[in-house]
């Protein structure tokens, strides 16, 4: 058989599974969409939060420092929230054009960056409001470990596995983002 995907059968797919690459590319789609339904909620109640934040009765006796946390905290958030719904859009605009392996590789790096943003608004949504209660020693020590735990859970490990496969030649051929 060829190496040209199209012409795979079932067996013969880069994911390893019994499956033909429309049966793959759908099984991707999908678990990209479950993936950002997991993650757009956690945006959106973020961002929700962040637009409430400057009507609250002391917002204005907010410091310098907490303004500016605020701010990019906020243009983070938004950014996230682009880059995470931004697949729909795609797979609307090209709907019916036979893009799917496109939006599947697209989408994945899409969802990579939002939730990197998603991290670093996190991480300063912890900041801002240590900042409020705590002060600057316990907001130092409280952001770094915020951001430190998103980079080991969400990054380090999986891109220590990823390489681990990578070093005993189990990865797919093509494009990782797609298996």
């Amino acid at each position: 058989m060829s190496d040209d995907s199209s012409s795979r059968g079932r067996g013969d797919s880069p994911s390893g599974r019994d499956e033909t690459e429309a049966e793959r590319l759908d099984r991707n789609l999908s678990e990209l969409l479950q993936e950002l339904r997991v993650a757009l909620p956690g945006v959106q109640v973020l961002f929700a939060f962040l637009l409430a934040v400057p009507f609250q009765q002391n917002f204005s006796k907010i410091t310098a420092f907490q303004e500016k946390v605020y701010f990019a905290t906020l243009l983070l958030t938004a950014l996230s929230a682009v880059l995470l719904i931004s697949p729909s859009a795609y797979h609307r605009m090209t709907f019916r054009m036979q893009q799917k392996d496109d939006l599947i590789f697209l989408a994945n790096k899409l969802a990579i960056a939002g939730l990197t943003f998603l991290a670093l608004a996190m991480t300063g949504a912890i900041m801002l409001i240590t900042d409020v209660l705590f002060g600057t020693a316990a907001t130092v020590v409280t952001s770094v470990m915020a951001l430190a735990t998103f980079a080991v859970f969400w990054a380090a490990l999986p891109l220590q596995r990823r390489g681990r496969l990578r070093s005993e030649g189990l990865l797919p051929p093509g494009r990782p983002e797609e298996s």
